[in-house]
Protein backbone atom coordinates (compact mmCIF):
# COMPACT_ATOMS: atom_id res chain seq x y z
CA UNK A 1 0.00 0.00 0.00
CA UNK A 2 1.35 3.41 -0.93
CA UNK A 3 1.10 5.95 1.83
CA UNK A 4 2.35 9.21 3.19
CA UNK A 5 4.59 7.48 5.69
CA UNK A 6 6.93 4.50 5.62
CA UNK A 7 4.85 1.65 7.03
CA UNK A 8 5.94 -1.77 8.26
CA UNK A 9 4.67 -5.13 6.92
CA UNK A 10 2.33 -5.45 9.92
CA UNK A 11 0.24 -2.55 8.63
CA UNK A 12 -2.72 -3.78 6.61
CA UNK A 13 -5.43 -2.09 4.57
CA UNK A 14 -8.89 -3.57 4.49
CA UNK A 15 -11.56 -2.57 2.00
CA UNK A 16 -14.97 -1.69 3.41
CA UNK A 17 -18.27 -0.72 1.85
CA UNK A 18 -17.80 2.90 0.73
CA UNK A 19 -14.42 3.16 2.42
CA UNK A 20 -11.44 1.40 3.96
CA UNK A 21 -9.67 0.68 7.23
CA UNK A 22 -6.00 0.72 8.17
CA UNK A 23 -4.77 -1.42 11.07
CA UNK A 24 -1.79 -2.98 12.81
CA UNK A 25 -2.17 -6.74 12.34
CA UNK A 26 0.46 -7.42 15.03
CA UNK A 27 -1.89 -5.88 17.61
CA UNK A 28 -5.31 -6.93 16.27
CA UNK A 29 -5.83 -9.85 13.93
CA UNK A 30 -9.61 -10.14 14.09
CA UNK A 31 -10.53 -6.56 13.24
CA UNK A 32 -13.89 -5.96 11.59
CA UNK A 33 -15.89 -2.85 10.72
CA UNK A 34 -17.98 -3.44 13.87
CA UNK A 35 -15.02 -2.37 16.00
CA UNK A 36 -15.71 1.23 14.98
CA UNK A 37 -19.29 1.11 16.24
CA UNK A 38 -19.91 1.96 19.93
CA UNK A 39 -23.11 -0.09 19.88
CA UNK A 40 -21.13 -3.22 19.07
CA UNK A 41 -19.00 -2.83 22.19
CA UNK A 42 -22.03 -1.97 24.28
CA UNK A 43 -23.76 -5.17 23.15
CA UNK A 44 -20.74 -7.13 24.39
CA UNK A 45 -20.70 -5.29 27.71
CA UNK A 46 -17.24 -3.92 26.90
CA UNK A 47 -18.02 -0.22 26.63
CA UNK A 48 -16.48 1.28 29.77
CA UNK A 49 -17.46 4.90 29.29
CA UNK A 50 -17.28 7.92 27.03
CA UNK A 51 -16.06 11.51 26.96
CA UNK A 52 -16.41 14.60 24.81
CA UNK A 53 -13.50 16.52 23.37
CA UNK A 54 -12.29 17.10 19.83
CA UNK A 55 -14.55 14.17 18.93
CA UNK A 56 -16.86 11.63 20.51
CA UNK A 57 -14.57 9.35 22.54
CA UNK A 58 -15.39 5.88 23.85
CA UNK A 59 -13.37 3.71 26.24
CA UNK A 60 -13.33 0.02 25.36
CA UNK A 61 -12.16 -3.20 27.00
CA UNK A 62 -11.39 -6.28 24.89
CA UNK A 63 -10.06 -9.25 26.84
CA UNK A 64 -6.96 -7.93 28.61
CA UNK A 65 -6.58 -4.94 26.29
CA UNK A 66 -8.06 -1.47 26.53
CA UNK A 67 -8.73 0.87 23.65
CA UNK A 68 -9.97 4.36 22.87
CA UNK A 69 -12.40 4.82 19.95
CA UNK A 70 -12.77 8.35 18.65
CA UNK A 71 -15.26 9.52 16.07
CA UNK A 72 -14.09 12.64 14.24
CA UNK A 73 -16.31 15.64 14.80
CA UNK A 74 -16.00 19.24 13.73
CA UNK A 75 -15.59 22.09 16.17
CA UNK A 76 -16.28 25.79 16.08
CA UNK A 77 -18.38 27.41 13.36
CA UNK A 78 -17.79 24.52 10.95
CA UNK A 79 -19.86 22.26 13.20
CA UNK A 80 -22.95 24.26 12.28
CA UNK A 81 -22.49 23.26 8.64
CA UNK A 82 -21.70 19.59 9.26
CA UNK A 83 -21.12 17.82 12.56
CA UNK A 84 -18.84 15.06 11.31
CA UNK A 85 -18.48 15.19 7.51
CA UNK A 86 -15.27 16.24 5.76
CA UNK A 87 -14.39 16.85 2.11
CA UNK A 88 -12.88 13.73 0.53
CA UNK A 89 -9.56 14.61 -1.13
CA UNK A 90 -8.11 11.10 -1.43
CA UNK A 91 -7.64 8.24 0.99
CA UNK A 92 -4.29 9.29 2.43
CA UNK A 93 -5.65 12.78 3.05
CA UNK A 94 -8.52 11.60 5.23
CA UNK A 95 -8.06 12.74 8.81
CA UNK A 96 -8.15 9.26 10.38
CA UNK A 97 -5.60 7.80 7.95
CA UNK A 98 -3.29 10.82 8.24
CA UNK A 99 -3.42 10.80 12.04
CA UNK A 100 -3.00 7.02 12.24
CA UNK A 101 0.07 7.05 10.03
CA UNK A 102 1.71 9.95 11.87
CA UNK A 103 1.02 8.35 15.27
CA UNK A 104 2.39 5.06 13.93
CA UNK A 105 5.63 6.79 12.89
CA UNK A 106 5.95 8.55 16.26
CA UNK A 107 5.35 5.32 18.16
CA UNK A 108 7.96 3.48 16.09
CA UNK A 109 10.41 6.32 16.78
CA UNK A 110 10.03 5.68 20.51
CA UNK A 111 8.05 8.78 21.38
CA UNK A 112 5.52 8.61 24.25
CA UNK A 113 2.27 8.28 22.29
CA UNK A 114 -0.49 5.67 22.38
CA UNK A 115 0.00 2.80 19.95
CA UNK A 116 -2.31 3.26 16.95
CA UNK A 117 -4.60 0.28 16.44
CA UNK A 118 -6.91 1.06 13.51
CA UNK A 119 -8.45 3.84 11.46
CA UNK A 120 -11.47 3.94 9.19
CA UNK A 121 -13.11 6.31 6.75
CA UNK A 122 -16.47 5.91 5.03
CA UNK A 123 -17.58 7.84 1.99
CA UNK A 124 -20.89 9.61 2.41
CA UNK A 125 -23.27 11.00 -0.17
CA UNK A 126 -21.54 13.43 -2.50
CA UNK A 127 -17.85 14.19 -1.90
CA UNK A 128 -17.62 13.84 1.88
CA UNK A 129 -16.59 11.18 4.38
CA UNK A 130 -16.75 10.38 8.09
CA UNK A 131 -13.89 8.90 10.11
CA UNK A 132 -12.93 6.98 13.22
CA UNK A 133 -9.70 6.11 15.03
CA UNK A 134 -8.84 3.39 17.57
CA UNK A 135 -5.73 3.71 19.73
CA UNK A 136 -4.31 2.00 22.78
CA UNK A 137 -5.68 3.30 26.08
CA UNK A 138 -2.71 4.34 28.19
CA UNK A 139 -2.42 3.49 31.88
CA UNK A 140 -2.18 7.03 33.24
CA UNK A 141 -3.21 9.03 36.29
CA UNK A 142 -5.07 11.45 34.03
CA UNK A 143 -4.66 14.45 31.78
CA UNK A 144 -2.62 17.46 32.84
CA UNK A 145 -5.88 19.40 33.00
CA UNK A 146 -7.52 16.82 35.24
CA UNK A 147 -4.53 16.57 37.54
CA UNK A 148 -4.40 20.34 38.00
CA UNK A 149 -8.06 20.39 39.01
CA UNK A 150 -7.18 17.87 41.73
CA UNK A 151 -4.04 19.40 43.16
CA UNK A 152 -0.66 21.06 42.58
CA UNK A 153 2.11 19.29 40.66
CA UNK A 154 5.74 19.03 41.67
CA UNK A 155 8.35 21.09 39.89
CA UNK A 156 9.89 17.83 38.64
CA UNK A 157 6.63 17.02 36.88
CA UNK A 158 6.65 20.39 35.14
CA UNK A 159 10.25 19.80 34.06
CA UNK A 160 9.26 16.38 32.69
CA UNK A 161 6.43 17.95 30.70
CA UNK A 162 8.84 20.42 29.14
CA UNK A 163 11.30 17.67 28.26
CA UNK A 164 8.54 15.63 26.65
CA UNK A 165 7.40 18.50 24.44
CA UNK A 166 10.99 19.19 23.42
CA UNK A 167 11.42 15.57 22.26
CA UNK A 168 8.55 16.03 19.82
CA UNK A 169 9.76 19.44 18.65
CA UNK A 170 13.26 18.10 18.05
CA UNK A 171 11.72 15.61 15.61
CA UNK A 172 9.77 18.36 13.89
CA UNK A 173 6.35 17.43 15.28
CA UNK A 174 4.00 20.41 15.28
CA UNK A 175 1.01 19.44 17.44
CA UNK A 176 -2.11 21.12 16.06
CA UNK A 177 -3.75 21.44 19.47
CA UNK A 178 -1.16 21.33 22.25
CA UNK A 179 -3.28 21.91 25.33
CA UNK A 180 -3.52 20.55 28.87
CA UNK A 181 -6.13 17.97 27.86
CA UNK A 182 -3.80 16.38 25.31
CA UNK A 183 -0.97 15.84 27.79
CA UNK A 184 -1.37 12.70 29.90
CA UNK A 185 0.56 11.91 33.07
CA UNK A 186 1.46 8.58 34.60
CA UNK A 187 3.64 7.91 37.61
CA UNK A 188 6.70 7.62 35.40
CA UNK A 189 5.92 9.11 32.00
CA UNK A 190 4.46 12.11 30.18
CA UNK A 191 2.50 11.38 26.97
CA UNK A 192 1.09 13.46 24.14
CA UNK A 193 -2.14 12.39 22.43
CA UNK A 194 -4.50 13.52 19.64
CA UNK A 195 -2.42 14.24 16.53
CA UNK A 196 -5.35 15.18 14.31
CA UNK A 197 -4.14 17.78 11.77
CA UNK A 198 -0.62 17.68 13.26
CA UNK A 199 2.34 17.97 10.89
CA UNK A 200 6.05 17.44 10.55
CA UNK A 201 7.88 20.71 9.96
CA UNK A 202 11.35 22.13 9.88
CA UNK A 203 12.57 24.39 12.67
CA UNK A 204 10.56 27.57 13.02
CA UNK A 205 8.38 29.87 15.11
CA UNK A 206 5.65 27.21 15.22
CA UNK A 207 7.47 25.81 18.27
CA UNK A 208 6.88 29.04 20.16
CA UNK A 209 3.29 28.97 18.94
CA UNK A 210 2.81 25.51 20.44
CA UNK A 211 4.08 26.72 23.80
CA UNK A 212 1.93 29.85 23.72
CA UNK A 213 -1.14 27.73 23.01
CA UNK A 214 -0.30 25.47 25.95
CA UNK A 215 0.22 28.46 28.26
CA UNK A 216 -3.19 29.85 27.34
CA UNK A 217 -4.77 26.46 27.98
CA UNK A 218 -3.17 26.23 31.43
CA UNK A 219 -4.33 29.71 32.37
CA UNK A 220 -7.87 28.96 31.22
CA UNK A 221 -8.07 25.66 33.10
CA UNK A 222 -6.65 27.00 36.36
CA UNK A 223 -8.66 30.24 36.36
CA UNK A 224 -10.45 30.39 39.68
CA UNK A 225 -8.46 27.50 41.18
CA UNK A 226 -6.05 27.96 44.12
CA UNK A 227 -2.97 29.88 43.01
CA UNK A 228 -0.60 26.99 43.77
CA UNK A 229 -2.13 24.92 40.94
CA UNK A 230 -0.28 26.92 38.27
CA UNK A 231 2.03 29.90 38.48
CA UNK A 232 5.15 31.43 37.00
CA UNK A 233 7.45 29.04 38.86
CA UNK A 234 5.63 26.08 37.31
CA UNK A 235 5.81 27.55 33.81
CA UNK A 236 9.51 28.31 34.20
CA UNK A 237 10.03 24.74 35.37
CA UNK A 238 8.38 23.54 32.16
CA UNK A 239 10.58 25.87 30.12
CA UNK A 240 13.69 24.68 31.97
CA UNK A 241 12.79 21.12 30.98
CA UNK A 242 12.11 22.22 27.41
CA UNK A 243 15.57 23.76 27.15
CA UNK A 244 17.19 20.46 28.16
CA UNK A 245 17.56 19.14 24.64
CA UNK A 246 18.93 15.65 24.19
CA UNK A 247 21.17 16.88 21.38
CA UNK A 248 20.82 16.89 17.59
CA UNK A 249 18.34 14.38 16.15
CA UNK A 250 17.16 13.62 12.66
CA UNK A 251 13.71 14.93 11.83
CA UNK A 252 11.06 12.41 10.82
CA UNK A 253 10.42 12.40 7.12
CA UNK A 254 7.42 11.10 5.20
CA UNK A 255 8.03 8.36 2.69
CA UNK A 256 7.87 9.16 -1.01
CA UNK A 257 4.51 8.20 -2.55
Amino acid sequence: MKGRWALGPEVKRGALARGAMLYDASRVSNLTAEWFTPGYWQSLGKLEGSANGRGATYFLAADSKRYVLRHYRRGGLAAHLSADHYAFLGEDNTRPFAEWQLTYSLHRAGLPVPAPIAARYRRAAGVTYTGDLITERLATVGSLAGCLRTGALSILTWISIGRCIRRFHDLGVCHADLNANNILLSEEQVYLIDFDRSQLRGSGLWRDGNLVRLRRSLEKITWGLPSERFGEADWHGLLDGYRQSGGPVAELQPAES
